[in-house]
């Protein structure tokens, strides 16, 4: 006779349309509520991918794209770099289905690297296409040997959830940072997804460009699919990518046309000089011919093509069709800390692979509850919550900064080395 409680028992994996029917039930609920991200609703966990948010939420879906900026000596063809990573930092949603992933934790945090063996060439441009005087001294080209792009995040807010993130690629001379937040709002067929407040996009550096800086701000979505059983993420709307020292702007604006109700996922776009002093440009249609420097033509699930001002002929900037998610390294288990996301979720994790829901759900609970002690217990203190790898929770330009033990944390990732100190105050 067996020993196992029924709670250690395997259970029957729901489809996927019975997890849409109990998901849609949920949501429900909130149907006028004006931001249900900040609400932070308890899902239970056969609803949920076993997966960290903090693992799941990153743009290096492609880290060679990413570590690849800054290859090109026009500052046209940088901006070109720049976009080839743009339409790679979310292919998990074109690949793969939408999913929920476990809600972080105050404090908790996530850390990996990419091996990045063949980077990519730089855009080919014109000499001088973009007519801006580059100033900015000539890169070191690389030998095109590998070169390892890290990866740092931690929840830095819980009310309202935000987790800042910094991504590195010493190599080249390659850096980005920004706090992740999102807005969604049940509409009643669908969900719409916006950047939250502290969510200003994602800020990229090249060192080696005299340290240009681009701005990269996110559109909104859509997750629709949820009565008819099918998730799928739709995108209308426009976004822009700005860099004030080379003077150049992009607009791409995400068209939902379809034929016959099917979405064709096209994106047009234009990249044109700009006054960073007098910048009032927002629509495609407002932006000077005179001004242009190359057209975005395309899908986003598919080829993304630029064509030079003065010429009709479209040159591919990437194709995304044999293009999948590249996997991540991260620290062995042993040298993971206690809120580190794969160890601190582990359990739960353990308990979903194991198709065993009502403990894994019980698990989820206990930390959840756990959290509510700590947070009480710090507002009896009167203590104020501060992040341990970024030095404030937010930041009104929403470009997060390095602590002492953040930039340790990222040297550490550079040389394979994991070892950090037990923090109290901030695990499990």
């Amino acid at each position: 006779m067996s020993s196992a409680t029924a709670s250690d028992a395997p259970e029957k994996a729901p489809d996927d349309s019975s997890k849409l029917k109990t998901f849609l039930s949920i949501l429900r609920k909130f149907i006028g509520v004006a931001d249900i991200a900040s609400v932070r609703f308890s899902l239970p966990a056969h609803l949920l991918e076993p997966t960290p948010n903090l693992e799941y939420w990153n743009y290096l879906d492609r880290p060679e794209t990413f570590a690849s900026i800054g290859k090109s000596d026009d500052p046209l063809g940088r901006m070109l770099e720049v976009l080839r990573f743009w339409f790679t930092k979310d292919l998990k949603y074109i690949k793969g289905k939408p999913c929920k992933p476990y809600n972080s934790t105050l404090g908790e945090f996530f850390r990996c690297t990419w091996e990045v063996n063949e980077s990519l060439p730089e855009v080919s441009v014109p000499s001088k296409a973009s007519g801006a005087t580059n100033t900015a001294p000539a890169a070191k080209k690389d030998s095109g040997g590998p070169v390892k792009v890290c990866y740092l995040t931690e929840q830095t807010s819980h009310h309202p959830p935000v987790s800042a993130f910094f991504i590195d690629c010493p190599e080249q001379g390659v850096s980005a940072r920004g706090f992740d937040q999102i807005s969604a709002k049940f509409t009643g067929t669908s969900i719409r997804v916006a950047p939250g407040q502290h969510n200003l996009g994602i800020f990229i550096n090249i060192e080696k460009r005299d340290n240009e800086e681009y701005q990269l701000t996110h559109p909104d979505a859509h997750l629709g699919g949820l009565l008819r059983g099918a998730l799928a993420i739709t995108v209308s709307d426009t976004c822009y990518i700005t860099c004030s020292r080379t003077g150049i702007k992009v607009i791409l604006q995400y068209l939902e046309e379809g034929w016959i109700g099917r979405a064709q996922n096209k994106v047009e776009g234009v990249i044109f000089r700009y006054n960073p002093d007098k910048d009032t440009t927002t629509k495609i249609k407002d932006v000077p011919d005179g001004d242009v420097l190359a057209k975005i033509s395309g899908s986003w699930h598919g080829k993304v093509y630029y064509t030079l001002a003065g010429t009709n002929e479209p040159q591919v900037l990437i194709d995304l069709a044999p293009l999948f998610p590249v996997a991540k390294s991260v620290p062995p288990e042993d040298n993971q800390l206690t809120n580190e996301s794969r160890r601190f979720w582990s359990g739960v994790t353990t308990a979903i692979v194991n198709k065993k829901y009502s403990q894994a759900t019980k698990l989820k609970q206990d930390i959840e509850e756990r959290q509510r002690q700590k947070a009480a217990e710090r507002q009896t203190r009167n203590e104020k919550w501060q992040p341990r790898f970024f030095t404030e929770a937010v930041t009104p330009l929403g470009k997060p900064q390095l602590t002492e033990e953040g930039y340790k944390a990222l040297e550490g990732l550079r040389h394979d080395e994991y070892l950090l100190e037990e923090n109290e105050t901030q695990g499990a």
